[in-house]
């Protein structure tokens, strides 16, 4: 067991580092220098926890840097932080997420405080994937949505407010339903153990309830981690958010505050509540193909780029939530992964669209063609996350997807077959696209586009380089991620759940 301290330094470093940018602010560009630094010591503090956290066989406990200190037993609050597999994947895409976000799509309006907002962002995401303890993790959950709020309404697009506004209303009410499910799932286990009211996750893990109790509070948990991830139908709020958030707001979203959802769904919803499954498993994967096949129909006729990433995000989010729910460990794993490298694929997308709107002043399919011509490297990098989130052999997004449907497969085909169509879909939209915005003979302002430069290329060679090494090597991600989610899967099937 190592120490927990670690993991308060990811916690408390980004706050730390808000409060420098904002004391930096007299000093132009400052505070960014400030923002990435603070950035890069995070990734150096996940690489330090990333190499000691200890490989776990399976079946074994998979926590580690565990600690737990109470600050109310009457209310049973307490800062309760730990890691195992899943979170620690969640963990680096954080890291990733926040430094290249700073280094690739540089907002210069209002500096210090647009930084500042999203270091701060970046301290409550880690909060939410180090909780140990489900008021905790609420907390953390719902403490995320004041730094969206503003980095969407103060540096969107013409429509940020309502952005803002459809994203706030969505996501609080959602969680909700979740606070509720947490408060009644915490006073169950205080009236069964006679002993102090508590919402540490190894507690609530050992409640009992009846059958009709349990589908209620999986159904309240489903709806905030549905809204967050987001999950057909509870996904309208993303479309107008991803588009008109800035760039980097639009990487946290989707890279990011998707996860927390989908994360949330395996950690507390499923391994809290497996006697909820029975019942409410083929519900929720259902509406996870419906996702699937209704985000990539809309990615065919949606007139914009960014629009496009947020409902091929659908339906990723789609095949991940499926993978999430089929009670087998080689889906589940493949989700977790799908996880990570979906929000690795989707930096990549939205930064290569920052730069083209830069250079073109426009993200409209009908205003952009031929780009393949005067900027070749910006096409060629766009091509292999382009492969990438199709599922191309050899690169990322081919092994979690590979995974879901082998383990959907297993246990329930029939929502494999129509999942499988997805595949098809993203491929035809995907190519489609390429086609559209890079093939044919650059006119006009297209001609003009100068190719990436040299900062652009360095900010993207990582997420190429994560890319394809995951896609030859995933061992080195999936040796961490299954003995994580075969504790949970042996959880479910404790309670004779497994189907």
């Amino acid at each position: 067991m190592h120490s927990s301290i670690w993991l308060s330094a990811l916690i408390l470093v980004p706050l730390l580092g808000s409060i420098g940018s904002m004391l930096a602010r007299k000093i132009p560009g400052r505070s960014y220098l400030v923002a990435v630094g603070t950035s890069a010591v995070e990734m150096v503090l996940a690489l330090i926890v990333w190499c000691t956290y200890n490989n776990h066989i399976i079946g074994a406990a998979t926590f580690d840097f565990a600690s737990r200190h109470v600050i109310s037993a009457p209310l049973g609050l307490a800062y309760d932080v730990a890691l195992d597999g899943i979170s620690l994947m969640m963990v680096m895409l954080t890291a990733i997420v926040v430094l290249l976000a700073l280094l690739g799509s540089r907002e210069r309006r209002s500096e210090p405080a647009f930084v500042s907002w999203m270091l701060v962002l970046t301290s409550f995401t880690m909060g939410s994937f180090l909780a140990h303890d489900a008021m905790e993790f609420f907390i953390f959950f719902e403490l995320t949505l004041v730094p969206c709020f503003f980095i969407i309404s103060q540096w969107g697009g013409k429509e940020r407010a309502n952005a803002a506004l459809k994203f706030f209303i969505y996501t609080f009410v959602g969680s909700a339903f979740l606070f509720v499910g947490i408060l009644y799932l915490g006073f169950a286990h205080q009236h069964q153990s006679g002993s102090d009211l508590t919402f540490a996750y190894g507690a609530l893990s050992t409640t009992t309830m009846s059958h009709t109790a349990a589908v209620w509070l999986f159904i309240s948990f489903a709806i905030a981690f549905a809204v967050k991830s987001p999950i057909w139908p509870l996904h309208t709020w993303s479309p107008l958010a991803y588009a008109e958030a800035p760039t980097a707001g639009s990487i946290e979203l989707s890279a990011l505050l998707a996860k927390l959802g989908s994360y949330g769904l395996l950690r507390f919803a499923v391994a809290l509540l497996p006697m909820s499954l029975a019942t409410v498993r083929p519900y929720v994967m259902t509406l996870a193909v419906i996702g699937i096949l209704y985000g990539a129909a809309l990615a065919c006729v949606t007139p914009d780029l960014k629009r496009l990433v947020a409902y091929s995000s659908l339906g990723q989010m789609g095949f991940i939530t499926l993978g999430i729910m089929t009670g087998s460990t080689i889906a589940t794993s493949g989700a977790v992964l799908m996880m990570f490298n979906h929000g690795i694929i989707t930096i990549g997308f939205f930064l290569v669209i920052d730069f083209i709107q830069k250079r073109r002043g426009s993200i409209l399919l009908k205003d952009i063609t031929g780009l393949q011509g005067p900027a070749p490297v910006l096409a060629a990098l766009f091509t292999v996350l382009m492969m990438a989130s199709v599922g191309l052999p050899g690169l990322a997004g081919f092994v979690g997807e590979f995974l879901i449907l082998l383990g959907t497969f297993g246990t329930h085909a029939w929502w494999g077959v129509f999942a499988s169509l997805g595949v098809i879909t993203a491929a035809l939209y995907l190519l489609w696209l390429y086609q559209r915005v890079f093939h044919g003979e650059a006119v006009g302002e297209n001609a003009e586009i100068t190719d990436a430069t040299n900062h652009e290329r360095l900010v993207l060679a990582p997420i190429v380089l994560l890319v394809v090494l995951i896609g030859v090597y995933p061992h080195i991600a999936l040796e961490k991620i299954t003995p994580s989610v075969q504790q949970i899967i042996e959880h479910v099937v404790s309670a004779g759940v497994n189907k």
